[in-house]
């Protein structure tokens, strides 16, 4: 047995296991989560900020007073003051990257289509005001903040409210506030967890409701975001980060070693190769023992994930593997394979496909252009990842000619005397007889 006690299996062998903790088979929410989030959303909900006081307290262990939930324009400009200016350019870049393909996105959703007479406008509004939740707290991603302000702002989102949890000394990391800043986000706010979720649904003396709750967190966020759905919308259950490598045997093991161990940095994080391959899964394993050996940065976090959710698994041909993907719906799919392209044709449930082996995860979660907030957990099968479309509304702007309706006149007249509805049928039929 090895370091991580992982071993190479046959996929057949671990492949009803491995889909049963997965969404469809998998639907319900932990009753212990529940239980314990449901009381702070009401307590938030009745107390408002008093009560966001309280948990920061608690949970993040700062105290602050009610004029210091928001954070203002000096703290971000003391934010400026702490951060290197490579680590500007890069949010920088990244914010550019990821604002060109949502403008790209947004700009195919707008068209006109003209036929026998009558035009149609397809059109998109934005929602008016959302809120983003940035997980913290003694880590930072800023990344986050970018993946969900800039798509919100393409869209033409008027108001942003960002909530992320502060650090011990009470400010939120200043990378999070100089990528909120140059981003467009103008509120700010110091509070994290469930507590965050409650009052971005319901308002409180400070943060005002928003209408959509964006953005990824703990399973404790996640399950806020859940139980406040009923009363406003939210993006998509984005947990515990996730990846398979689809490898054939000419695939490097040292590369796809570096990828799964990339993911298992993530708390939670879940690796998986799954190889048409023996030989280049016992390679794979080899090199994550190494590199493992040679004590990567976070080796504790990426060990225990590694040895808790790391599977290698070896498919009889491509089209086993295939299957399992689509029914699995990763979060991530890395395919190494030759025909990629022909193969990811076959992938209809995966919220990310990159190919090749310089198109890392690690890459696509920073500066490729496409964003990181993705489904995980099997539900890629339903939702896609947080873009633009989150942030509008598609509507449709009709107008026809006389002519137009004319042509239309006696199949609307048959549907509506099909259905009962004279008076629909008459509405368009009393347009042509003299009243």
């Amino acid at each position: 047995m090895n370091r991580l006690g992982l071993k190479v299996l046959q996929l057949s062998a671990v492949r009803e296991e491995v889909l049963a903790k997965r969404w469809p088979k998998a639907r319900e929410s932990d009753p212990k989560i529940v239980d314990y989030v449901k009381p702070i959303i009401e307590d938030v909900k009745r107390r408002g900020d008093d009560a966001l006081i309280e948990y920061t307290s608690k949970f993040d262990g700062v105290k602050l007073l009610p004029d210091q939930l928001r954070v203002d324009s000096e703290d971000i400009m003391r934010a400026y003051e702490e951060v290197r200016e490579e680590q500007i350019s890069a949010i920088e870049v990244s914010k550019e990257r990821i604002e060109r393909f949502q403008k790209e996105i947004l700009s195919r959703l707008n068209f006109e289509y003209e036929v026998d007479g009558v035009r149609i406008r397809s059109c998109t509004r934005p929602i008016w005001r959302v809120g983003c939740y940035i997980p913290g707290g003694q880590t930072s991603y800023p990344s986050s903040l970018i993946m969900t302000v800039v798509p919100a702002k393409v869209a033409g989102v008027s108001e942003v409210a960002v909530c992320s949890p502060p650090r011990k000394n009470g400010e939120i990391n200043p990378l999070v506030l100089v990528a909120a800043d140059i981003c467009g986000a103008k509120e700010v706010y110091r509070i994290g967890g469930v507590q965050a979720v409650a009052a971005l649904a319901y308002g409180t003396e400070t943060i005002k409701p928003v209408e959509k709750i964006v953005g990824p967190g703990s399973k404790y966020v996640v399950t806020a975001k859940m139980l406040v759905s009923k009363d406003l919308p939210v993006d998509l259950p984005a947990g515990p980060s996730e990846i398979i490598v689809f490898a054939e045997g000419s695939a490097d093991p040292r590369i796809i070693a570096l990828d799964l161990i990339s993911q298992a940095e993530h708390i939670d994080g879940i690796s998986i190769l799954v190889s048409t391959s023996k030989k280049l899964a016992k390679s794979v394993l080899r090199e994550l023992e190494h590199l493992i050996s040679v004590s990567p940065p976070n080796l504790e976090v990426v060990a225990k994930n590694l040895s808790r959710s790391c599977l290698l698994l070896v498919s009889q041909n491509v089209d086993e593997a295939v299957n399992f993907i689509n029914e699995f719906a990763p979060e991530h799919l890395e395919l190494m394979v030759e025909n990629a392209s022909r193969v990811s044709e076959k992938i209809v449930s995966a919220a990310l496909i990159l190919i090749g082996k310089y198109t890392p995860v690690s890459a696509s979660d920073y500066c490729l252009g496409t964003g990181h907030v993705l489904p995980t957990g099997g539900f890629s099968r339903v939702y896609s990842g947080l873009s633009v479309l989150d942030f509008v509304k598609r509507l449709d702007i009709v107008e026809s000619s006389e002519e137009g309706l004319s042509k239309v006149r006696r199949h609307v007249e048959v549907l509506a005397q099909t259905e009962g509805l004279q008076n629909h049928a008459f509405a368009v039929s009393g347009r042509y007889e003299n009243g």
